[in-house]
């Protein structure tokens, strides 16, 4: 221990006792990790659709993996933001492109970051700032209510505005389901209600690209429902699909899948 009469020895126990415990994360050895605020929990193999399955969202998968591809090349590339429809993709795409990407051997990992732990970013940046390689940070789900406007406003200086430059080697993809976080429109709501929009909107301006999902068409849910379908054998009635789909609200690749699962297990096969 250091001699404790020696002020500069005090000063230097105090800050080995605040600074971060070291990461043993290897951030080179998989294909994506689960951030939980201090170090990375390595995931073996990314849970995706295959990228050609994705169906009726044919522009958001040329524009996310076009996006991708450029980072993970060591490319300029844009920070993204999938907003829209509920179930229709968004995280799932950013899944599959990644997984395809790595399948042509681009140096690139995913690294998953909870919205509770937006403020750990700092920490998460420091560790792999000057590794070779390149991670794509996912931060899925993001709302933009009161109770989360203190995240909005993290986030929104590690895109634009801070002080310390984010890794050339970083690239955020965002997802959010909130349709107003990136249009802009006339309200007469209460203040803090027209607060909330304008956070919302100064994080969505910070974003290069910006890719809407919308509810699916009849048409674009059936090619959903048998892009799953169909790999497995399975045989089902459009009707039947569609009166599913009716049934949760929603036409959505989420549905479709869900719908596949449950012909799957009627005729006793795994997915």
């Amino acid at each position: 221990m250091a001699d404790q009469g020696d002020p500069l020895a005090r000063i230097a126990d105090a800050l080995e006792r605040i600074a971060p415990a070291p990461s043993d994360t290897n951030w080179l050895a998989h294909p994506a990790y689960a951030w939980d605020g201090a170090s990375g929990r390595p995931i073996a193999m990314i849970d995706a659709p295959g990228f050609d399955q994705l169906r009726g969202i044919d522009r958001q998968k040329a524009a996310v993996a076009e996006t991708i591809a450029r980072h993970a090349k060591g490319a300029a590339a844009h920070d993204m933001l999938l907003w829209g429809a509920r179930g229709m993709g968004k995280s799932a795409l950013v899944r599959a492109a990644t997984v395809e990407k790595q399948a042509e051997g681009l140096p690139l990992a995913l690294v998953q970051v909870p919205v509770d732990r937006l403020d750990t970013l700092p920490a998460l940046f420091a560790q792999i700032a000057n590794l070779d390689r390149r991670f794509l940070i996912l931060v899925d789900d993001l709302g933009f209510g009161a109770d989360e406007s203190a995240a909005l406003r993290r986030l929104r200086s590690f895109l634009e505005g801070g002080i310390e430059p984010r890794p050339d080697n970083v690239r955020l993809a965002v997802t959010a389901n909130r349709r107003a976080l990136v249009e802009r429109a006339d309200t007469a709501d209460a203040m803090h209600e027209s607060d909330e929009l304008d956070d919302a909107m100064a994080l969505a301006d910070r974003f290069g690209l910006a890719i809407g999902f919308h509810t699916a068409s009849q048409d674009d849910y059936l090619a959903m429902v048998d892009s799953y379908a169909a790999p497995l054998g399975l045989q089902y009635a459009p009707e039947d699909a569609l009166t599913w789909a009716r049934q949760r609200g929603a036409r959505s690749g989420r549905t479709a899948r869900q719908f596949v699962t449950e012909l799957a297990g009627r005729a006793g096969k795994s997915l």
